[in-house]
Parts: C-alpha cells; structure tokens; sequence
C-alpha cells in the first residue's frame, strides 16, 4: 500500500483532533474529486512498517485515527488498512477509527476491517449533488456508525 500524506493535527476529518491518513489508489475515480492525485495506487510513497509506527506513535495524544484517500478499501490496500486497524485497537482501545469510502457499505460490510471500524462515511463523491452534512463531500453518502448490533445510518 502506498499513502501521498497524514495529518497529525486534523480537525476536519472525523470528531476531535484526529491523526488522518491519505492511501493512494482508487478505482471510483469520481468527477470533481478533490484527491485525484490519490487514484494512481502506485503513487505517493510506501507505506512501510516504520511509516505505520510513526504514525501510530502520533495517535497518542489524538481523539482518533481517520483513514481516507483515494480509498482505503481498494482491494490492493485491504490487508494494510486491516493490519493498520488492527494495532491501532490493541495500542488504542477506547479511541476510534473514521474511514471514508466510494464503496456502499452493503458491498463492504462481510470485510474484516469492518469489526475495527467505528464510523464509515460510504458512497462516491457526487458533485452534482452538494450537501451541507458534516464530513461528507456529497448528499448521497451517509454516515454509518458501527460497534452496536445494528449500524446506525444517518
């Protein structure tokens, strides 16, 4: 898995101070796409072992890790993002995980991530659909907040 950026500062992206990390590669390249230069999976750098450290190491003093792209849930970055998810929750247990994705979350939801995710942000970015609901780019995605016996969609 490649990643272009991560911001160890992030109020935007997700509830609180949030450390956010960019992964490359996308396959929805949606029009008017604000990270275009997240779709090429090969772009931007590797994101190593140490670089996943670094980054966990910068959660510390965070409310929560947000991973967005490209999409995190490209088929070439499932088993990072899950590796990623994963030592985050055992280093971080009472902070969550925000992740936004162009998939549907009907179409993601059998992933394994998902058991580590807390909030996913789903659906394409849709320009000609402007929305003012925080956190997402267009009208059509929905916020879904996971961890109880029902996903609740808003």
């Amino acid at each position: 898995m490649n990643y272009e950026r991560y911001y160890t500062c992030d109020l935007v992206n997700g509830e609180g101070v949030r450390v956010s990390l960019f992964v490359t590669g996308c396959l929805h390249a949606c029009e008017g796409c604000h990270n275009r230069s997240t779709w090429d999976r090969k772009a931007g750098r590797p994101f190593t072992a140490a670089a996943r450290e670094a980054l966990l190491e910068r959660c510390a003093d965070r409310d929560g890790l947000s991973l967005s792209g490209g999409d995190p849930l490209h088929p070439a970055n499932r088993d990072e993002i899950l590796a990623l998810c994963r030592l985050f929750k055992q280093r971080y247990p009472d902070k969550n995980i925000w992740l936004w994705t162009g998939y549907l979350f009907e179409e993601v939801r059998s992933l394994p991530v998902m058991q580590y995710l807390d909030v996913v942000i789903d659906g394409r970015y849709r320009r000609d659909l402007p929305t003012s609901k925080p956190w997402r780019g267009s009208d059509n995605q929905r916020l879904i907040r996971l961890g109880g016996p029902v996903p609740v969609i808003g």
